[in-house]
């Protein structure tokens, strides 16, 4: 049978949900960054949390395990399973899917966050790099939603989300890495199709991006300069919008591309500043965003 989440009654409002105790989180990539930021914050609730990466030997460069952030999830006050998982791998996808069924009795919510990055010229792209990025981030994304969704149907406020940036078709964001570029708005048309698909099932699709680049090792690893996370903000900022959307109604919050900042003002946030990584230095403004798209008041 499964699990109910109570509703519970706060100043914002009766009948909302303001936790996900007891939800059941598939986060892929989630062994470090934004997807274990997004984790913690949902362990703080008490979620289940099913770790599905691909990371079961420290890196070299990178830090964090499924195991590690297994362990800071229970600390947090969750429950984790992690799972080894290569989300190009359909057959890894299935099984990861079916372990958490059956470990935690559903699903609730998919966080498509597994992402590759490698921002050449085409001249410069070379094909592995073309393939790890449209295996990864397109089909990964993909087929992991769709592993989920038989058991999304059984919960109660099904939510998936991928974070991916809105659709915006400005030659400027294909120029100098085209393949890039492709990869994520693969992602984002996931989103779209399938927001639209599974409208009628209550099923929501949305994305997440951030305005301002996101301090993370693994973004540090690919720019290759820790100057520049000085201007990125901290993963606390997805997390907490992610956390916010997860308890949004699934059937009145779905094909949405939302900008970090601008949806929690949207949400009553007025206080920026404690996610800005260094409060001194400038800011490193992310990719992908609509030229007429402004920043909230305060934000920046």
């Amino acid at each position: 049978m499964r699990r109910v989440t109570p509703l519970v009654q706060t100043e914002r409002g009766k009948g909302t949900a303001m936790s996900l105790a007891g939800k059941t989180l598939f986060i892929t990539g989630a062994s470090r960054g934004i997807g274990l930021a997004i984790a913690l914050r949902a362990a703080r609730d008490g979620a289940n949390i099913v770790v599905a990466a691909k990371t079961a030997e420290a890196h070299r460069h990178l830090p964090g395990t499924i195991y590690s952030a297994a362990a800071a999830i229970e600390q947090a006050g969750g429950r984790a399973l992690p799972i080894v998982v290569d989300v190009r791998d359909e057959a890894a996808i299935n099984a990861a899917v079916a372990a958490a069924v059956d470990r935690f009795g559903g699903i609730d919510i998919v966080v498509n966050n597994a992402s590759a990055i490698s921002k050449t010229p085409v001249e410069e792209t070379q094909m592995s790099r073309w393939d790890l990025m449209m295996q990864v981030n397109a089909r990964g994304s993909f087929f992991t939603a769709k592993a989920a969704i038989p058991h999304l149907r059984q919960a109660e406020n099904p939510h998936v989300l991928t974070l991916s940036p809105p659709l915006n078709l400005d030659p400027r964001w294909f120029s100098g890495h085209v393949a890039y570029t492709i990869s994520k708005y693969a992602m984002s048309m996931t989103v779209l199709g399938m927001a639209r698909e599974y409208a009628a099932e209550g099923i929501a699709f949305n994305a997440l991006w951030p305005r301002v680049g996101i301090a993370t090792a693994a973004i540090e690893f690919a720019v290759g300069n820790a100057e520049e996370l000085r201007k990125c903000r901290k993963p606390d900022i997805m997390a907490d919008a992610a956390h916010a959307i997860f308890l949004k109604p699934a059937r009145a919050c779905t094909g949405n591309f939302f900008i970090d900042d601008s949806f929690l003002y949207g949400e009553g946030v007025r206080d920026f500043a404690p996610y800005k990584n260094d409060p001194d230095a400038g800011w490193r403004v992310g990719m992908f965003l609509p030229e007429d798209d402004v920043a909230p008041p305060g934000a920046l």
